[in-house]
């Protein structure tokens, strides 16, 4: 999508303060009097409060128009946004995620004219963002965060086996996990059917070992490789040697509440741990702390996150729906947002790259520096209906945990490599 970097040219114009006017008229030719929004919780409450409590109450003074609140609960999104695209009824502006513009793009507003004011105003746009929310050359979503899935861990345990800066390589982190096992403080990371916490880093495991499911024409299966070979058995003796053995049936709640109930060293997590440690237990707060997922033979990869907002089609006023979204984008309501959400979210825009929220909390400085090594999920294969029936079958976690239990290595890419020739209709 060649013309996707019309939307990168930095040219930052017009305040707040010269856009509120524009707004306000734009908005009161709305024949509608209410908007809502539905998006699924946060885990940091702050966020969602200061939307309801703070940003909606100024719209409503500013333009008369209502912005209501819908939430759904965590995990409950999906369900939410297909009943509503079957039904063609519901709240006119959605929270969409993953790869959901792709999913539901029948459904989704047209909002590039949008995308584009914003990218201009703010800096420009990530570029790997856009891979998730164009398409077909339309942007079906405007992103405002990725949630990152990193490296939690506990710095005194680590110091105590010799560990003084978190390891480089996976391999470096297998050898600091063997010690941490001994001393009592093994790692926990999901290997479980949950929605979040295992991919966090068994796709980066697998591409950082150069392994790929499926290639970017989304018919050539590429997982029955060497390559693939040797994530698999990594990810076997990283079980074995320093993991609960209990973690096979672990979901996303688990690790959270094992590392908080100081079972374990290290997880791979997005940065709500130490949100709920700064909170609830303050003597682990002050020891946890982020790194990036570690480098393999073919490099450092991320899960890419994207959360946004898109309008959906059956809006009876798409007008009003862009008139609040292009208020809401403007960098006065979205830093403020933003910072509630104490950094939870890292933004797909580069005029935040140096924004003052992230020096109140250094320690969640690698959920920004992940975003120049996070790719969608089942990339470089595309990332539609295809790619969310293999994570939804759980094809790559699978694999994994089945060499975990002790099956062999070939006979886990073979089931692994036959799940993917179905779904992706290959030969």
């Amino acid at each position: 999508m060649t013309t996707r970097r019309d939307f990168l040219t930095v040219s930052l114009v017009a305040t707040g303060a010269a856009l509120a006017p524009r707004l306000a008229g734009a908005a009161g030719k709305a024949t509608t009097k209410s908007l809502t929004t539905v998006r699924e919780s946060s885990f940091i409450k702050a966020f969602d409060d200061y939307f309801v409590k703070t940003l909606a109450p100024e719209y409503e003074k500013l333009t008369g128009i209502k912005v209501g609140y819908e939430a759904v609960s965590v995990g409950g999104m999906l369900t939410r946004l297909t009943t509503m695209a079957e039904t063609k009824s519901g709240p006119e502006i959605v929270h969409t995620g993953i790869n959901w513009p792709h999913l539901f793009d029948q459904s989704l507003v047209d909002v590039s004219d949008l995308a584009g004011e914003v990218g201009r105003k703010l800096g420009g746009w990530h570029e790997q963002v856009q891979e998730v929310v164009v398409v077909n050359k339309k942007w079906k979503a405007l992103p405002w965060g990725n949630i990152g899935q990193l490296e939690v861990y506990r710095t005194d345990w680590f110091k105590e086996v010799g560990v003084t800066k978190f390891p480089e390589t996976w391999e470096d982190l297998l050898a600091a996990g063997r010690l941490l096992k001994k001393k009592g403080h093994p790692f926990g990371f999901e290997i479980g059917h949950g929605f979040g916490d295992n991919h966090g880093w068994m796709y980066p495991l697998l591409w950082s070992y150069g392994g790929r499911e499926v290639d970017r024409d989304g018919k050539t299966v590429l997982i029955d490789s060497s390559e693939t070979a040797k994530a698999v058995d990594f990810c076997r003796r990283f079980y074995q040697e320093t993991m609960l053995e209990d973690v096979l049936g672990w979901t996303d709640v688990n690790n959270n509440k094992a590392f908080l109930g100081e079972q374990i060293s290290c997880t791979n997590n997005a940065s709500s741990i130490l949100v709920v440690a700064k909170r609830d237990f303050p003597e682990i707060a002050k020891v946890t702390d982020h790194a990036l997922n570690p480098n393999g033979p073919k490099g450092r990869y991320h899960v890419l996150n994207a959360q946004g907002l898109g309008i959906m089609t059956y809006a009876p006023d798409q007008a009003a729906a862009k008139a609040f979204l292009r208020w809401l984008y403007d960098d006065k309501q979205m830093s403020r947002w933003l910072t509630a959400g104490d950094a939870y979210y890292a933004p797909f825009l580069h005029g935040y790259d140096n924004h003052p929220m992230w020096n109140a909390e250094p320690r969640y400085m690698p959920y920004k520096e992940s975003l120049k090594t996070s790719r969608p999920h089942a990339w470089p294969g595309p990332v539609g209906h295809a790619a969310s029936e293999n994570v939804a079958k759980y094809v790559l976690v699978d694999m994994f945990a089945k060499a975990c239990r002790g099956d062999a290595t070939k006979d886990v890419i073979a089931t692994a490599a036959a799940q993917l020739k179905q779904i992706y209709k290959a030969k």
